[in-house]
């Protein structure tokens, strides 16, 4: 019995992983009411969990500060993250540790807890095996939310529900209705929020091919572009190729403010990243846009009001960050006007 039993799930990132991990804790506390979970993830994505009601703590752990401090050998930071960590396990005793990301990196870490049981995934990487006491069975499904919920078999829960949770605050959804006032968006015309760029550039459609698609889309559906600062030399460029007014919160929103956003969209277009999943667990509609990734393994699952388009070129699903050839070919293979009627329809 896991009643009241302290349980560490660690997955430290990234965006859509942290998301798709989170039906984990939600089938412990309702197979388990009174056991206490903490999770201790990275900077970027602890806010996603922290309105999480089936988690107790959120522990945050930049794998970013230490992944650059080991790339730079800067031992000074290094072992003022491990104190960290040091710090954490003496204050918080864990019955069992969850690794849900599967790494070297994260097999230290749940050894570092003493945690009597250490559950793993099956097919891990960097010898991540060694550090746990048990693996769950291999899962048939391809899909990465299935992978995660196999961990919950060595523990006797047999877990179905695969709907990602994310909650947004009143003050977040305040965000999203002044952003919506400022901005004059009409709420009574049908809002599409377009994420144009992803972490990987081989995930990416191109600028043009979004202005070109904007330009054949019904004048009456509005057209908000999201992303981070860092894309808004892309959004200008986007905006600056059109021939119709869009709305930009590129750079301007937090991850939940951006979430509170697609929560009052209509649709959401976007390939491959966080927006998506974002919008998914928010259960807004999508259309997203696939070729060096695979949507059995990442995408919507068998939800009729998410629109998958895969690119139909010879080379496909390489899940490299940048395209080994060079040429994005497989994103630049998806046809603007299929793209169009499919948002043209959704909307109209």
């Amino acid at each position: 019995m896991l009643n009241n039993q302290r349980i560490l799930i660690i997955r430290l990132s990234s965006i859509g992983d942290v998301l798709h991990a989170t039906p984990v804790a939600k089938a412990l506390k309702e197979a388990y009411p009174t056991c206490h979970i903490t999770w201790i993830v990275s900077n970027i994505s602890a806010s996603l969990l922290k309105n999480n009601p089936y988690i107790d703590q959120v522990h945050v752990w930049s794998r970013e500060k230490f992944e650059q401090a080991a790339g730079k050998c800067q031992i000074g930071t290094l072992r003022k993250l491990w104190h960290q960590l040091k710090t954490f396990y003496k204050e918080n005793h864990f019955d069992i540790v969850l690794d849900i990301h599967g790494l070297f990196l994260t097999g230290v870490i749940a050894a570092y807890s003493k945690a009597p049981r250490r559950i793993g995934m099956a097919n891990t990487r960097e010898l991540n095996r060694f550090f746990m006491t048990e693996q769950a069975p291999p899962t048939s499904s391809k899909h990465v939310i299935k992978r995660y919920l196999s961990v919950l078999a060595p523990l006797h829960i047999q877990a179905e529900d695969v709907q990602m949770t994310l909650e947004l605050t009143t003050e977040q959804h305040k965000f999203a209705e002044d952003f919506i006032t400022k901005h004059h968006i009409d709420p009574q015309k049908k809002l599409l929020l377009i994420n144009f760029k992803t972490t990987w550039t081989g995930k990416n459609w191109g600028n043009e091919n979004f202005a070109k698609l904007i330009d054949q889309l019904s004048p009456d559906i509005q057209i908000l572009l999201c992303g981070s600062r860092q894309d808004k030399e892309d959004a200008n460029a986007i905006i600056s190729l059109c021939h119709r007014p869009l709305f930009d919160a590129v750079g301007e929103t937090s991850l939940l403010e951006l979430a509170a956003l697609i929560y009052r969209t209509d649709l959401v277009l976007t390939g491959d990243t966080g927006t998506l999943h974002m919008a998914i667990a928010l259960q807004k509609p999508t259309v997203s846009l696939w070729g060096a990734s695979t949507p059995e393994q990442y995408g919507p699952l068998d939800d009729p009001k998410h629109i998958i388009i895969r690119s139909t070129h010879t080379c496909l699903a390489c899940h490299k960050t940048k395209c080994p050839k060079g040429t994005d070919d497989c994103m630049k293979a998806i046809p603007v006007e299929i793209v169009a009627e499919k948002v043209n329809a959704i909307l109209e």
